[in-house]
This record gives structure tokens, C-alpha cells and sequence, in this order.
């Protein structure tokens, strides 16, 4: 059997690329877009081996003179690097960007200089591999560059595999953005056809049935088998791999084991050290086609390939290659040290002093750029070898770990870190820091709803506090239990033991804990309406900004934001809450970003944009599981409360999750939204009997607590369930009209608030028919047909008989009389998506889908998923992706 040569390599990029014509067109008519002044972004997805680094290779190389390529890779290291990709191609930037990048600048701030030299250059083409593999930087500056595109001379290729991505990967997030704010396009790899798989096949000896049958289509899969000089298939890709590389001599074997051990391309410095004399070697490498190289480093054609020259490595030949790395990597000869690789190489090399050298250090460098995952991983990895280090050194690294547990919603695992930490200072009877991890533990507990459990913690790190002299640990000792309070609903303790931490915080000089009083106490005061509560949220804001205080903005944007919310106030929320996505995403801050992503849901609900708050609760319901249970509980709310109103089914389960982590929570700011929703359900479904129940707990709560919000919202589900409850002294202003029979007055209030919905509903507690009707007429625009269907009944019971049916809005407004949801559907089927993943990305079941879509091909007279996107894009009902 004839070996492949490398140009025979059908992933070559000295080859024809067979079937990928189509896939190389679209990314030049991109180009031709994007030179024009018109930025693009191109996603390439494949499954592993399915040809995407071959198609990009060949399309930068046929660009042409004049055209600066940038391309970068992200790495298969255990803990990713951060900002990878831009450092493979940092050399082609600028000095000072270059300087940036090595440094310590956060997402935005390396995104918004490689904007600038974008800018600034000629025509190009900036590829980033492997995002499946990104670490948050990195992803962040995906997000921010390609947002700024419009207007410059730039083609964004990112390349991913598909099947490497589960429903809560991070990056499906970042596609879900780029996908409704950038000009993209979209390039899936289809597997190779039988025909271009015998085509390949001809020149050998092979079943050509067989090989298909064997490798799928995929490209990779069939090089290796062709290329690995067998005249059988092997049984797998690994077996091809090994296969192939037993025709090279031991030496450059030698040289694929070296190159094998390390994810990152491997610099030819580097190769030296791992090993001797392999010029020769390396060329035999090169010629055989296992290995590339680009800008001075060699690396495996496919990671597929790597894998399986790793794996076949005896255990003490690895253990030296990662030994020998480690001493390499930590003095190179050029530049500075790459943390994550040490960290890497070391952990592999079963290296723990090492491993305790590099991985905390390279936590730091991954948190001061944002990536906070990484930095909680790298904090885990050292944990995983400090059983022997002295144990206060290990309740540091216990403690830097739940810290950046706190910033990623991966709060459990911080939990048991900071009491292991306790536990170790309470041995070394060191009461300082006994009392800063005890303060930790309940910031942790209140964060995922452990409400009373953070209550003890926090009174437990005052009571070991109050012991040594008072100072700043202390002050946020007392800002801490203030904190806990606000979120328990207490008022009378939030004020007191804020008012005590401002005091001692002012005197002891210490800025976080008077930002975070100030927060607290703010809260308390804006909600009940005293002015001067926003302006101490305002200087809360302030001052974390100035002290560069990057959680404590995030926390100010939060609150701002959530008052607002409470109140209504959807002008001011909506001011704050662009801002403070932007800024907690640039800075890493996940579980801030959590935060305010469930606030603009709420606010586009309550405006009536419930297309718009539907997707936005559907994206934040796809991210990765978080322990902190509001903002999950929030999104579920929104989005069974969209499908209730527009009398769309499933969402009793939304509820009822939502319910689950009320009750885990035992926080009023939780349960009381969470009670109102299940009443609204029960109310539209005609199962008023059913509502006392369900707001029971949570309104005694609020009277408890005193909150005129939720005591109003709740009295009036009751109300309008037949239940006779005094009008609560507590009840805010708003509710109390509706309450006091004031219907009219209080759809005026509403409606100036901008809520239409919650206006039709006050119109239709009325017994007239001229309010009725209005209410009748929202509605229907709303496309509330459960709600729109009480209010005809009320009308029919008052004796009128020409009630307007109205066609639904949506329906109406496009030719082909899709509804919104459908047109929403049809939108997904037209990116690409099954059936499958558009359930998942909805949260509806395959079956409500499958049906969706049938109705779609009829109402479209399509036969086919592809007719019903070709026609879709014709009419302009969906943008063909």
C-alpha cells in the first residue's frame, strides 16, 4: 500500500480541499465585506477532526499581499492560559500592546487596544482557534472586539468544535451574543461524502465501504487512516496515529514523544531541551506530515493525533519529559515565564514543589486579568499538593481559592475551603484571622442562600473580633452582618449595624468596609423611599471606582439596579444596568454579571418586552450551574411567567424550580417574587381557590418585614383570588389605590411607569365597560390571551356583545401568520439548529418543538427544514445563518 504523501494530505494546505469549495467562498465573500469597511465575524464549527484548521489555513494563505493575518490558539491545557490566543500572534502587534498583553490588563482593557491597532492597520484577517478551549479573558475579548467591528477593516474567524461544547459551556453564551449583535455568518463542516472518501481512497488498496464506514467522513480520521501504511483499517483513529508514527526512524519518534507532551505549540528552544540533536528528526517530522510549524514553534496537525502520542508514552518516559519542560520553561530564553504551562507541566510531572511555585502565581496572573475560573482551578490545582506545606500556608491557598469561589457562583466547594482555613486558625488560636474566614464563610452561605447559617457565622466572626482592639476587619465584620440582614429582609438590623460600620470604618481609614455599608444601608433607604438612600448607593459606586474595587462596583451596579427594580423604577434601573453588565463581564465578575442579567429580564418583562425577556432569562438559565440561587430563581420566573401570559405551556416546571429555591434561600427578596408568579398562573388558569395558599408564607413574611412592595403585590393576588384581607397599613402607595377600589387611578400609575401589562390588569379589576375595553385592547397587543380572555368574560357578564377578538399582533404582522413563538423557533431552525438543541436552548420539551416546527414547514408551504429557511429569509421573517 502507497503511503499518504503530505500532499496527498487532504487537510493540507497544499492540497485541493475536497467538498470545502462552498465553506472557502463564504469566507472570501466575508472577506471582500469586511475590507470594505465592514467588519464580519465567520464561525467555523466541526466535530473533532472535521477539517477547520484546514479550511482556515488555506483561506490565509490564498489572502494575499496587503492582508496582515493574526492568528492565535487556544491551548488543551488542563487549566487554560489566559488570554492565549492573543499571545500566539502578539509579536505581529504593537509595543505597547505587546507590553499590555504580557502585563496584568484586564478583557477590556487588551481589547480595547487591539481595537486601536486594528484600527490602525492595514486590512485583516484575525483568527482565534479552539475556543472550546478558552478561558474567560480570552472569551471576553472575543465578545468586546467583535462588538466593535462595524466599522473597520477586520474578518474575525473563530473556530470551535460543536460537539465540545455542553448546553452550559461558556462559549455557547458568547455565540448566543455574537449571534444578535455583530454581522456573523456561519460555517458548519459537514463530514466528507462517500464519494470524496473514495476519491481519496483510490490510489490504495482499501475497502472503500469500509473505510467510510470506519472513519464517518471525517477528514482527519481518513488521512490517518491512508496515511498509516497498513493495508487494513485500523480499529480506531489512535491505532492509524501509532501506525504512522512507527515508519519514522527513534529519533524522530523521539521528537513526536517531546512535542506530545505539552498542548501548546512547542518553540524549537524548547524542543532543544527536551531534545538533544533532533534538527534531522525534526525534518523527518515535518515531512511525514505529523508535525507543522508555525512562527518558530511545531505542533501535531490535530489534537486527536497529540492525544494519541501521549497516551502511548510509558509512564517514566513522560514523567521526564514534564520534568525536563518544567526546568526549561522556568528560565526561557527570551520573554517572560508562561505560569500556566509551568503549572501544567509540573502537576504532570508529580512535581508538588514545583506545582506550589507555579499555580498560585499563575491564580494571581489569571485573576488580575479577569479569568477567575482559571484562577480558581489553578487554587485547586495547588491545594491538590499541599497536604505536606505548613498549615498556615495551606489556609492561605484554602482562602484564596474560596475567594475566587465567591467571584464564579462556585460557592459549595469555597464553603468547606474557608472552614478547613477556620479550622486551622482556630488550632493556631489566631483570632484575627479566625474572625476574616469567618466573615468569608457567611458572605459564601447568604450568596447561595444559607440564610441562617450565614446569620451565625457573621455574629460568630464579631464576637472574635470584638476580642482585639477595633479596626478594620472588625468594621467589615459589622458590614458584613449588615449585609446578611439587608438580604434577610431585616431593616431595623441592616441600619444598626451599618450605621456602626460606617462609624468605625470612617475611623479606622478602611474603604471596603465603608463602600459596603454605605451599599447596604442605601438599600435599605432608597426602598423606603428616603432620598438619601440613593445617594449613598451613588457614593458606594463612587468610591469602590476610585479605590479600583472591582467586586464592590459590581455589587453597587447590583443594588442600584435591584431597588430600582423593587420600585419600578424601570428609567433609572435601565440607566444602570448596561453599564454594570459591561463593566462585571470586562472585569470576570460571573456572578455579578448573573445578577444584573436576571435585573434587565425583569425590567423587560415588566415594559412588555417579553420577547426580549424571554430570550434574555432563556440565555441566562443556559449558563454554567452557580450555586447562588436568585438570579436562577428570577429567570425562571420571567420566563414561565412570558409563556403564562402569552398561554404558551410548560411553565409549571419553571415554577416550580423556582419554588424549590425560594425555599432554600429563606430570603424575602426571593420568595415573595416567586409567590406572586405561582398566584398569576393560578389566576390566569381560572384557579382562584388555589392562591391563598401559595402566598400564605411569603405575605406573612413581608408583613413581618415590613415591605410595602411585596406586601401590596401579594394583598392583591389575594384580592383578586376573593380572599378578605384588610388593606396592611404597610402596603406601598401604588397597591394601596388598587387595594382602595382606585382601579383607573392606579393603570395611570402603572402606565407611567411604563408597565402596560400591570396597567391592563388594574383597568380590568374596574366595572365599567370603557376600562374594560382599554384593558381588553393592551392586552391583546400584548398578546396576553389568558389574561384578555378573563377581561372578554367581564364584559360578556356586563352585557356586551361586540367584543373584539383581535388577531394576535404577532400573527398579524407577517405574511405568513407565524406567531411569536414559532417566528422565534423558525429563527433557530434557520441558524442550523435540531430540533434537539432548540428544546434545550428554550427550555421547552423536544415534542412541543417537533410540533412547533411542523407548523411551521405548513404554515410555510416548506418541505424541508432548508426550504422553510430559504423562504424565511425572502420574507424577512428570520436571517438565514
Amino acid at each position: 500500500m502507497r503511503r499518504l504523501s503530505p500532499l496527498g494530505d487532504p487537510s493540507s494546505a497544499l492540497s485541493p480541499l475536497l467538498e470545502r469549495e462552498s465553506e472557502l467562498a463564504v469566507l472570501k465573500a466575508a472577506f471582500e465585506e469586511a475590507s470594505a469597511g465592514r467588519g464580519r465575524v465567520v464561525l467555523v464549527t466541526a466535530e473533532a477532526g472535521g477539517g477547520k484548521s484546514a479550511l482556515i489555513e488555506r483561506f490565509c494563505a490564498e489572502c494575499g499581499p496587503g492582508v496582515r493575518v493574526l492568528r492565535g490558539a487556544c491551548d488543551g491545557l488542563f487549566t487554560p492560559r489566559p488570554l492565549g490566543p492573543i499571545h500566539d500572534f502578539a509579536v505581529m502587534l504593537a509595543p505597547e500592546l505587546r507590553e499590555r498583553i504580557s502585563g496584568e490588563a484586564i478583557a477590556y482593557q487588551v481589547a480595547a487596544a487591539l481595537i486601536d491597532d486594528l484600527h490602525r492597520n492595514e486590512p485583516t484577517v484575525l483568527v482565534m482557534e479552539d475556543l472550546h478551549w478558552a478561558d474567560e479573558a480570552t472569551l471576553d475579548v472575543v465578545r468586546l472586539v467583535a462588538r466593535r467591528l462595524a466599522g473597520e477593516r477586520v474578518l474575525m474567524v473563530l473556530s470551535y468544535r460543536g460537539d465540545a461544547l455542553d448546553a452550559r459551556h461558556p462559549l455557547r453564551i458568547v455565540i448566543g451574543e455574537l449571534a444578535t449583535g455583530v454581522a456573523l455568518t456561519r460555517v458548519m463542516l459537514e463530514p466528507l461524502s462517500p464519494g470524496a472518501v473514495a476519491l481519496l481512497a483510490q490510489p490504495y488498496d482499501l475497502d472503500m465501504p469500509d473505510l467510510y464506514r470506519a472513519t464517518g467522513g471525517n477528514p482527519f480520521f481518513v488521512t490517518e487512516v491512508l496515511a498509516s501504511g497498513d493495508d487494513s483499517i485500523p480499529a480506531t483513529v489512535r491505532d492509524a496515529v501509532l501506525a504512522r508514527a512507527a515508519r519514522l526512524s527513534d529519533e524522530a519518534r523521539a521528537v513526536l514523544n517531546a512535542v506530545a507532551v505539552d498542548p501548546s505549540p512547542v518553540e524549537l528552544w524548547l524542543l532543544d531541551a527536551l531534545v538533544a540533536e533532533q534538527a534531522t528528526a525534526l525534518q523527518e517530522c515535518l515531512e511525514s506530515g505529523m508535525l507543522l510549524e508555525r512562527g518558530g514553534a511545531v505542533s501535531f496537525r490535530h489534537e486527536l493525533a497529540r492525544l494519541a502520542v501521549e497516551e502511548s508514552l510509558p509512564p517514566r518516559a513522560r514523567l521526564a519529559l514534564h520534568r525536563r519542560a518544567v526546568r526549561a520553561l522556568a528560565a526561557p530564553p527570551v520573554g517572560k515565564r508562561d505560569l500556566s504551562r509551568l503549572a501544567h507541566h509540573a502537576e504532570s510531572a508529580g512535581d508538588p514543589t514545583a506545582v506550589l511555585e507555579y499555580a498560585p502565581a499563575a491564580a494571581e496572573r489569571a485573576a488580575a486579568v479577569g479569568a477567575h475560573r482559571e484562577a480558581e482551578a489553578q487554587y485547586a490545582r495547588a491545594l491538590r499538593f499541599a497536604d505536606e506545606i505548613p498549615a498556615q500556608a495551606r489556609a492561605e491557598l484554602l482562602e484564596a481559592f474560596a475567594d475566587e469561589g465567591y467571584l464564579t457562583d462556585m460557592c459549595e466547594p469555597a464553603i468547606e475551603a474557608a472552614k478547613e482555613a477556620l479550622a486551622i486558625h482556630r488550632e493556631h488560636a489566631d483570632l484575627l484571622k479566625q474572625g476574616v474566614a469567618l466573615r468569608l464563610i457567611s458572605r459564601l452561605l447568604v450568596s447561595i442562600g444559607r440564610t441562617e447559617e450565614a446569620v451565625d457565622a457573621a455574629a460568630d466572626a464579631i464576637a472574635v473580633l470584638e476580642q482585639l482592639p477595633p479596626g478594620r476587619e472588625l468594621a467589615r465584620a459589622y458590614s458584613n452582618c449588615s449585609h446578611v440582614a439587608m438580604l434577610r429582609g431585616n431593616e431595623e438590623d441592616t441600619m444598626t449595624w451599618g450605621a456602626r460600620a460606617i462609624d468605625l470604618a470612617m475611623r479606622s481609614g478602611d474603604t471596603e468596609a465603608l463602600v459596603n455599608a454605605l451599599n447596604n444601608v442605601g438599600v435599605v433607604e432608597a426602598e423606603r423611599g428616603i432620598a438619601d438612600g440613593w445617594a449613598k448607593l451613588e457614593r458606594s459606586l463612587e468610591l469602590a471606582r476610585e479605590a479600583g474595587m472591582a467586586m464592590d462596583v459590581g455589587r453597587a451596579y447590583i443594588n442600584l439596579t435591584g431597588v430600582a427594580t423593587v420600585q419600578r423604577d424601570w428609567t433609572r434601573s435601565d440607566r444602570y444596568l448596561t453599564p454594570g453588565i459591561e463593566f462585571c463581564r470586562e472585569t470576570g465578575l460571573d456572578a455579578w454579571v448573573n445578577h444584573q442579567v436576571g435585573a434587565r429580564a425583569e425590567s423587560e418583562l415588566a415594559q412588555g418586552r417579553w420577547t426580549a425577556a424571554a430570550e434574555t432569562a432563556t440565555a441566562f438559565l443556559a449558563l454554567p450551574p452557580s450555586d447562588i440561587v436568585g438570579p436562577r430563581s428570577f429567570a425562571l420566573r420571567v420566563l414561565a411567567l412570558v409563556r403564562a401570559r402569552r398561554g404558551d405551556p410548560e411553565y409549571w416546571p419553571l415554577l416550580d424550580e423556582a419554588l424549590a429555591l425560594a425555599e432554600t434561600a429563606g430570603q424575602l427578596r426571593v420568595s415573595a417574587p416567586v409567590a406572586a408568579a405561582r398566584a398569576e398562573a393560578l389566576w390566569l388558569e381560572g384557579r382562584p381557590g388555589e392562591i391563598g395558599a401559595v402566598t400564605q408564607a411569603a405575605y406573612e413574611l413581608a408583613l413581618e418585614r415590613r415591605h410595602p412592595g411585596y406586601v401590596g403585590e401579594l394583598a392583591c393576588w389575594r384580592r383578586r383570588a376573593g380572599l378578605d384581607d384588610e388593606v396592611p397599613a404597610e402596603t406601598g402607595e401604588l397597591h394601596r389605590l388598587l387595594l382602595t377600589g382606585n382601579c383607573v387611578s392606579a393603570a395611570e400609575r402603572w402606565r407611567v411607569l411604563g408597565c402596560p401589562y400591570e396597567s391592563a390588569l388594574a383597568l380590568a379589576e374596574a366595572d365599567e365597560e370603557e376600562p374594560l375595553r382599554q384593558a381588553l385592547e393592551e392586552l391583546q397587543r400584548l398578546e396576553a390571551r389568558p389574561a384578555a380572555s378573563i377581561v372578554a368574560r367581564r364584559l360578556r357578564e356586563l352585557g356586551v356583545r361586540a367584543i373584539p377578538r383581535g388577531p394576535r399582533p404577532s400573527t398579524r404582522d407577517n405574511s405568513a401568520g407565524l406567531t411569536a413563538r414559532e417566528s422565534e423557533i423558525l429563527t433557530l431552525v434557520a441558524q442550523g439548529l435540531r430540533n434537539a438543541e432548540i428544546a434545550q436552548r428554550l427550555f421547552l420539551s423536544q415534542r412541543t418543538v417537533d410540533n412547533h416546527v411542523s407548523a411551521i414547514l405548513r404554515k410555510l408551504g416548506a418541505g424541508n427544514r432548508v426550504e422553510a429557511a430559504a423562504k424565511a429569509a425572502t420574507l424577512g421573517l428570520a436571517q438565514a445563518r
